[in-house]
């Protein structure tokens, strides 16, 4: 699939190997919350998807995934519902984006039965059905008819929509919501520069992993511009304590953005409030 959201991969497509991934997985265990499967790519087309989530069970990481639902059949769905997944996020606008002329309904209802199966089995399992496309061309029309088909696959009202700029969520059964969001532009070196000044969450909320190893400050950084090590060679506590990792981190603390990556990524524009404000200094 090639949906508009998301921009093409320069890097080498690959899947992260077994042997990689549990020497990723035992080191990040004790510095996070959660492991994300996702920095670009679909993570149930993954051949050994299942055989992941189980392994992270074992080691008592919590998983955070997000598909398209295209490949949600009976193993995956199994998966899906170990006690290691705690959130599962549904880009609901894909389908349309790929299939303009083709029904949906097969495919969502593929998503209604997983969530009313999850409703009963995992009703501590957070499920988000996300519409990721506010303000893009006739998303509109597609949108409305998407809420139709939610209303009457799970047998929900819907209120009214959330408002982007002040609340993202609506809540819709359980633990499942409906969440809406504008789209972005990712960044790229050969954007136009926006600014020096802003902030990030990247390397104090999270990082992120490729397939290959190499250790990135921020999940938008999909080819590893700003590479700052690879955790298949490398100690992850040494990486992220590095020399580069540590001014790009008090350069977002103190406002600044030390990398060009940074500086032409528009994203980082929903944080502008944060700028200027005092914020705990990094220690050494």
């Amino acid at each position: 699939m090639k949906c508009p959201f998301c921009p093409e991969v320069v890097r080498d497509k690959t899947f992260m190997g077994r042997e990689l991934f549990e020497k990723v997985v035992r080191a990040v265990a004790p510095l996070t919350e959660e492991v994300c499967f996702h920095l670009m790519g679909e993570p149930l087309l993954h051949p050994e998807f299942d055989s992941y989530v189980a392994f992270c069970r074992t080691v008592g990481v919590r998983l955070n995934i997000t598909t398209n639902g295209l490949l949600l059949d009976r193993q995956r769905t199994e998966a899906l519902l170990n006690s290691a997944v705690k959130q599962i996020n549904f880009s609901l606008q894909s389908f349309e984006a790929n299939f303009p002329h083709r029904d949906h309904s097969e495919y969502l209802q593929n998503i209604f039965d997983f969530t009313e199966r999850a409703l009963r089995e995992r009703s501590d399992l957070y499920i988000n059905y996300r519409l990721w496309n506010e303000g893009a061309e006739g998303a509109q029309g597609s949108n409305d008819l998407l809420l139709q088909k939610i209303k009457q696959g799970l047998h929900v009202e819907i209120q009214k929509k959330a408002d982007v700029r002040w609340k993202k969520s609506v809540h819709l059964k359980g633990r499942v919501f409906l969440h809406f969001d504008s789209r972005f532009q990712w960044p790229h070196l050969d954007q136009p520069v926006r600014s020096a000044r802003g902030f990030c969450y990247g390397l104090s909320s999270h990082i992120g992993i490729l397939a290959d190893g190499t250790v990135v400050p921020c999940c938008l950084d999909k080819d590893g511009v700003i590479g700052l090590g690879n955790a298949d060679t490398q100690n992850i506590d040494e990486i992220i304590d590095s020399p580069r990792a540590r001014a790009l981190r008090q350069g977002f603390q103190r406002g600044n953005l030390v990398e060009d990556l940074c500086r032409k990524c528009t994203f980082i524009s929903r944080f502008d409030k944060k700028v200027g404000r005092g914020r705990t200094p990094v220690l050494g």
